[in-house]
């Protein structure tokens, strides 16, 4: 049984190890299926309570987000984005599916909606960048992100 777990933990963190190289995979999609696509940098976090649709109270940040880079959709200077998580006075909510921003972090956003916009397929949507335009936690850069989601685009006729 002991052997079993470790075999299982071992797998778990090469398939982990493995996901982390290139672009990620779903990058494609992601590109044809959101409204817009930015890079951008987060100028203001504001976080409030907010019923969802099933009735439970949370947390939502609206990021303003500086347009650096328009990959897909209209040019405008600055959009807003709401995420789920962030903090209202000592209570921090954090959402398990999708990262928090702070002031001054740049990302790359896959949007869907009208202002303000949702990330498009939640955390997946919005891949985080290094001060050397590394996608967070994963080998790609900004150069190769761009690369996939342009090539995307023509494929998918967008």
């Amino acid at each position: 049984m002991r052997k079993a777990l470790l075999f299982a933990a071992f797998v778990c963190a090469a398939a982990t190890a493995l996901a982390e190289v290139g672009p990620p995979s779903d990058l494609p999609a992601q590109a044809q299926g959101a409204s817009r696509i930015v890079v951008g940098q987060i100028s203001d976090v504001q976080s409030r309570f907010e019923t969802n649709r099933f009735g439970d109270q949370l947390i939502v940040s609206t990021l303003v987000v500086e347009v650096l880079e328009t990959l897909k959709g209209p040019e405008v200077p600055q959009i807003q984005v709401d995420v789920e998580g962030g903090t209202v006075g000592e209570l921090t909510l954090k959402v398990s599916d999708l990262p928090a921003f702070e002031r001054g972090e740049r990302a790359v956003f896959f949007l869907e909606g009208e202002e303000p916009f949702q990330p498009h397929g939640r955390g997946r949507g919005l891949l985080k960048l290094t001060s050397d335009d590394r996608v967070e936690g994963n080998n790609a850069t900004l150069d190769d992100v761009r690369g996939e989601i342009r090539s995307a685009l023509l494929q998918g006729g967008r």
